[in-house]
């Protein structure tokens, strides 16, 4: 006799962030970052919910009761250092109880759709090298070294 297979959640509803998201994305934050910061997302949901535009990306992922599971935050940009226009994912995070369900590689999949239907060829993010499950989650999705290496300076301890 087998045992039954594991019934699946459905795959999550992947939608625009709406203003209502903003409590949901907070505690998904902190989960992951270890604290709250309402100023900064009051700050980024002014410019991604509030103020929508075709070059930035806001996306959250419902299950199947309705509730925001998961979102991701990206734009086109081309400023940076000489750089090509390319997308940037610099937020994405997925509730504890729904980890490794495919709701961020659903999120992502559809934040990389955007990125191409607004003529982007490259996508770039940033990762705490010691952030083993982020890493392994963008290098599952493709992502390596690019072109770029980011530096930085400490200024209690520098010039």
């Amino acid at each position: 006799m087998s045992a039954a297979a594991p019934e699946r959640s459905p795959a999550p509803v992947v939608r625009d962030l709406i203003a209502d998201d903003r409590e949901a994305v907070l505690r998904i934050d902190a989960l992951h970052t270890g604290g709250r910061k309402p100023d900064y997302w009051q700050d980024v949901f002014r410019r991604f919910v509030d103020r929508p535009a075709r070059h930035r990306v806001g996306l959250g992922a419902e299950d199947e009761n309705g509730e925001l599971v998961g979102y991701v935050l990206g734009e086109v940009r081309a400023f940076e250092f000489g750089s090509d226009a390319c997308g940037w994912v610099f937020s994405v995070g997925v509730d504890s109880g729904h980890l490794r369900s495919g709701v961020a590689s659903r999120l992502l999949e559809e934040t990389l759709r955007r990125f191409r239907a607004a003529g982007v060829t490259t996508v770039r993010t940033m990762v705490r090298r010691n952030d083993i499950p982020v890493l392994s989650f963008f290098r599952a999705a493709g992502f390596t070294g690019g072109s770029f290496v980011q530096l930085e300076s400490n200024l209690e301890e520098g010039p």
